[in-house]
């Protein structure tokens, strides 16, 4: 098979799964989990980190000689002002130039803010930070989201942390379908099937948090999201056969009836 790898501003990775810091009982459970994933890519609330000192900083410092890129991210902004602000402050303080922008105004379902996140995009894009944002599965917004130059766009399947799996995948296959930019799917998944589901659809890969960090095992469950998301993108790109209403026999039964 030819080369799969994932391309996001200029940065090839080999690993499609992107994950989350948090919610993790302590810090030896989230790193043998994070290397059960394989993942490259690591995502975390600056809010939670102290700029002052990101290298010494609880979340991060058991992970900082892997080698891993990090991707902020700016949950707990209420507008477009705020997050940028804060991903201001991330890159000053030397962790990233790369930032998962995340707006919500309704604290309940944390939905993201459509408006405020498309304004921050072009914000930040303008400001040369490589954009991933964290968006609803609406077809048209993500669209506008990448001609503002998000490097990658990041529809929920769910809402954060339900674990309710893929809402809405002819949504997220119509996004596919458009798309120009990786679509890496962010939020809702719960468990390795949901994660299967969400690859054979044909998006770039998927971020989880929850479903790895609060599993009894977590380092078996980062695993198993590995193993899904790798047989995911190999069905996909195999091709799944066409469905059909009537039953077709395998087995050349047509050759072997009596006329």
């Amino acid at each position: 098979m030819k080369d799969d790898a994932l391309k996001i501003g200029g940065r090839r990775l080999s690993s499609r799964f992107f994950i989350g810091t948090g919610l993790f009982p302590n810090p030896h459970v989230q790193r043998e989990a994070i290397r059960a994933s394989g993942a490259e890519v690591l995502t975390f609330a600056i809010r939670r980190i102290n700029l002052e000192s990101p290298e010494d900083d609880s979340i991060l410092q058991h992970v900082q000689e892997e080698g891993f890129t990090y991707l902020p991210n700016t949950s707990g902004a209420r507008t477009a002002e705020e997050a940028v602000r804060i991903a201001r402050l991330a890159r000053a303080s030397g962790l990233s130039d790369w930032i998962k922008v995340e707006i919500s105004a309704n604290e309940r379902t944390l939905l993201p803010d459509p408006i405020e996140t498309l304004k921050a995009t072009e914000l930040l894009v303008k400001e040369g930070f490589t954009v991933l944002p964290y968006t609803s599965d609406d077809p048209v917004l993500c669209k506008r989201l990448e001609e503002a130059g998000a490097a990658a766009v990041m529809p929920g399947a769910a809402p954060i942390g339900t674990g309710l799996g893929l809402l809405n995948p002819y949504h997220l296959g119509l996004i596919v379908e458009e798309a120009k930019v990786p679509i890496i799917v962010d939020a809702g998944l719960g468990s390795a099937s949901d994660v299967a589901q969400a690859m054979e659809l044909g998006v770039s890969g998927v971020l989880m948090n929850t479903p790895v960090a609060k599993a009894k095992d977590p380092a078996g469950m980062a695993l198993a999201m590995k193993l899904a998301i790798e047989a995911g993108r190999l069905s996909y790109l195999s091709g799944r056969i066409e469905k059909k209403k009537y039953a077709s026999a395998s087995s050349g039964l047509g050759e072997w009836t009596l006329k």
